[in-house]
């Protein structure tokens, strides 16, 4: 019995996925062809100088997500520089030089992960219906 309330919601759980990302096309594709109403509130809302797109290369998402992935892309390098720099003056203590490599390992682990989220993030945009940043 176990097995099988596990499987339904593993089952459950599989279609609810779908039928989300079915309604998420479909809303992209009838927002190309009828007035977006989230984009009319933004576009009632914003004030002078704001970007008018919510989605797209100039989209506000898109300059917010991009502005905290670069953050964290930043943090990431000046993590594995601070490693680098603990695995040398380590001086050959075994307790410092595996802190050190715990560090980079780590910091490499967040750069590739930010990467990944940039690319995620702009495909995502692309499949709304928004350009991917180049």
């Amino acid at each position: 019995m176990k097995k099988f309330f596990k499987k339904a919601g593993q089952v459950f759980t599989g279609a609810a996925a779908a039928v989300t990302l079915m309604a998420g096309r479909v809303m992209a594709a009838e927002a190309g062809a009828a007035t977006n109403p989230a984009q009319a509130g933004a576009n009632t809302a914003k004030g002078a100088g704001m970007p008018s797109e919510l989605v797209g290369v100039n989209g506000v998402f898109t300059r917010i997500t991009n502005t905290v992935l670069y953050a964290v892309g930043i943090i990431s390098v000046i993590m594995l520089i601070y490693g680098g720099l603990r695995y040398v003056i380590s001086g050959g203590d075994s307790k410092k030089v595996t802190d050190a490599k715990n560090t980079i390992m780590y910091a490499i682990i967040g750069l590739i992960i930010s990467i990944l989220a940039y690319a995620i993030v702009n495909f995502v945009i692309n499949a709304v219906g928004g350009e991917a940043n180049v």
